[in-house]
Parts: structure tokens; C-alpha cells; sequence
């Protein structure tokens, strides 16, 4: 009894993490299209539910409801796997980021280790989705994507290598609890642009969406998904940028810790001041998109 209590309380701890994050990554789809459509001075999604809020349910229920089509010359196993692959690894991420003091599923001593190693496996979903499929273009995005991927992720090592130094610790709630005093954004002031940056490029997001460039490669290394598997990407790369926010939040901007360590502002939850710093991140991605063209590839 006491083991089958103690699985259920396992399960209840990865939906209370996984639902939520699914959720959010549904509705930064909806926040992105709706802020794409301010800059554009268009109304952007609004049939679906009250001022479109319904729009990612129908977006989803779409995808789910098509068909699956996999090229006649692709490796179908592998083609099937990459898609899942690179969904998972997005979530299983999540286990060592701490909300809240306490709100953490996995409270790891090596929890910056652990971000490590499982980003460094997200590049074998995109090169396994690219071989897979048998077509060029899909492998010419496959390697440009993982080259891009790879690149970056020696640059943001290096930075939280900084951030590492000043707390003396890979624990990320000790990492947060170090900012009590004064937030790394300010000391490290051209790290945090320098990471900002590097995490645009990490997640394939315009100005640096090389991998994607329509004019080029129709889509990158999923051009030949469609539906469901096309959407597990569309996910994994989602979440993959909810996580980036989420450590910019963590290493720079003190996590759950509120702006100014003042009674008022220690009511608000900590959780909720999580929330906000990410959903601020998340507007300066989706701006950045707005306003800055794509580079070339020779100026990456």
C-alpha cells in the first residue's frame, strides 16, 4: 500500500508540472500570434472562444484529426521516434526547475549538469527527424540546425560557468537564493544580454531561424511532418523556449524572489512572480521576431 501511495504521489507531481506546462506552451502560440498581430496592426485570432481563447483547442484538435503521412522512402521507425524523442526531452527538463522555494520536483545538487546533458540530446531528435525523412532538404535543416544548436550551447555554458562562480553551487534554488541581496542581471549586466542572445539562437528563434528559412529549406529538418508528429515538434520547440525563459529567470533575474525585498511585495506568491518574469522573457522573444529580420547564414 505504502509503495502504490507513494507512485501516486510521483504521478500527481509530473501532472501537476507537465499539465500546466503544456498548457502554458499552448497559450504562448495565442500570445505570439496575437502579439505578431499588434505590431502588424491587425486583429490577429479572434473567432474562436471569447477574443480567440479557444484558438490553440481548435489548432490542436486540427492536428489530431489529420492524418499522419510518412514519405514512401523514409525510415519509419526512426521517422516516428524523433518527433517523440524531442517532446519528451523538452519536458523531462522541467524537473529540476524550482518554481517556488520548495516547488521543485527534483531538487538536484548537479541540477545545471542535468539542464546540460539533456539539452545536448535534444540535437539527436532534429538529426534523427532529418535522416529519417530521406529527403535533402530535410537533412540540409537537420545539419544546420544542429550545428546552430551545438554552437550556442558552448556560449551559454561559458556564461552560467560565470554565474557559477559568483554563488559556489549547481543547485538552481541555491543559485536563486544567492540573488536575495542584489539580482545577477545587474553585476552581469553584458552576460544576460550575451544569454538572452544565445538563447534565441539555441532555440532556432528568428532573427536566428537559419534551420527554417523558407525561401531556402521549406522547413527545415520537419518539412516532411505533418499532424500529430509535426505538432510533437511544435511543442518540444515551444517548451524548449518556456525553458530558456525560465533559466534566464533563474540565473539572472532571481527566480521566484519578488523586485524589492519590501512586506508588500513578499505577499505576492512566489510562484506568481516566476510567472511574470517569464512571461515578460517570453514578450522580448516574441518582439524580437517582430522587429529584427532573419540573418544570413554566413553572418550567424
Amino acid at each position: 500500500m505504502a509503495n502504490f501511495l507513494y507512485i501516486l504521489n510521483l504521478i500527481c507531481q509530473v501532472l501537476l508540472i507537465i499539465v500546466p506546462l503544456l498548457i502554458a506552451v499552448a497559450y504562448f502560440t495565442l500570445a505570439e500570434r496575437k502579439v505578431l498581430s499588434a505590431v502588424h496592426q491587425r486583429q490577429g485570432p479572434t473567432l474562436v472562444g471569447i477574443f480567440g481563447l479557444m484558438q490553440p483547442f481548435a489548432d490542436g484538435l486540427k492536428l489530431f484529426l489529420k492524418e499522419i503521412v510518412i514519405p514512401s522512402s523514409a525510415n519509419t521507425i526512426i521517422f516516428l521516434l524523433a518527433p517523440i524523442l524531442t517532446f519528451m526531452l523538452s519536458l523531462v527538463s522541467f524537473a529540476v526547475v524550482p518554481f517556488e522555494y520548495g516547488m521543485v520536483f527534483a531538487d538536484l545538487n548537479v541540477g545545471v549538469l542535468y539542464l546540460f546533458a539533456i539539452s545536448s540530446l535534444g540535437v539527436y531528435g532534429i538529426i534523427m527527424a532529418g535522416w529519417a525523412s530521406n529527403s535533402k532538404y530535410a537533412f540540409l535543416g537537420a545539419l544546420r540546425s544542429a550545428a546552430q544548436m551545438v554552437s550556442y550551447e558552448v556560449s551559454l555554458g561559458l556564461i552560467i560557468i560565470c554565474v557559477i562562480l559568483c554563488v559556489g553551487s549547481l543547485n538552481l534554488t541555491e543559485i536563486v537564493l544567492a540573488q536575495e541581496n542584489i539580482w545577477f542581471v545587474i553585476p552581469l549586466f553584458p552576460l544576460f544580454i550575451m544569454f538572452v542572445i544565445s538563447a534565441l539562437a539555441e532555440t532556432n528563434r528568428p532573427p536566428f531561424d537559419l534551420p527554417e528559412a523558407e525561401a531556402e529549406l521549406v522547413a527545415g529538418y520537419y518539412v516532411e511532418y505533418s499532424a500529430m508528429s509535426f505538432a510533437l515538434f511544435f511543442l518540444g520547440e515551444s517548451a524548449n523556449i518556456v525553458l530558456m525563459c525560465c533559466m534566464v529567470t533563474i540565473f539572472f533575474l532571481g527566480g521566484w524572489l519578488p523586485i524589492l525585498n519590501v512586506p508588500v511585495l513578499n505577499w505576492i506568491p512566489g510562484s506568481l512572480w516566476f510567472g511574470i518574469k517569464v512571461s515578460f522573457l517570453l514578450f522580448v522573444f516574441v518582439w524580437v521576431r517582430a522587429a529584427f529580420p532573419r540573418y544570413r547564414y554566413d553572418q550567424l
